[in-house]
């Protein structure tokens, strides 16, 4: 069943179009995605993973408040999100944002606005191994 809403958390590999394919995008004229990657290289640095941690049974519900803020403020019709928990290397996705209205102009914006309110509000940790050594970053996601 499509839904007009769907969040996740995965400790698994994201897969960004099944992500899309749950989405209901009915009376939709745009959707527009981001897809978060881990970066191969930090400075001088080989990245060899990014470790995220997340509070416990919080993620789902920030991220699904966060969706019902986007379409109420913005007037898109439809998100998806999902983001990883768990080790992921280069290469793979983190984060993935799917936005559905009726106009681009809303899609973008509301998808710009997710991904950075995520970044701020979501409850997640992240902790960077280097080819140099291991170093938690600061701030949430």
């Amino acid at each position: 069943m499509l839904e007009r809403i769907v969040v996740e958390e995965s400790p698994q590999p994201l897969d960004p179009q099944r992500l899309l394919a749950k989405l209901d995008t009915e009376g939709c004229g745009a959707v527009v995605s981001f897809v978060g990657l881990t970066r191969g290289k930090e400075g001088d640095a080989d990245v060899l993973r990014l470790e995220f941690d997340a509070w416990e049974g919080k993620l789902t519900a920030v991220l699904e408040r966060l969706a019902q803020e986007a379409m109420h403020d913005h007037g898109v019709l439809a998100v998806a999100m999902s983001h990883r928990i768990g080790a992921v290397g280069p290469n793979e996705p983190i984060v993935a944002i799917h936005v559905g209205s009726p106009h681009r102009a809303e899609a973008f914006t509301a998808c710009s606005w997710l991904i950075d309110e995520l970044k701020r509000q979501a409850p997640l940790w992240k902790k960077e191994v280097t080819s140099e050594g291991e170093q938690w970053k600061e701030g949430l996601g």
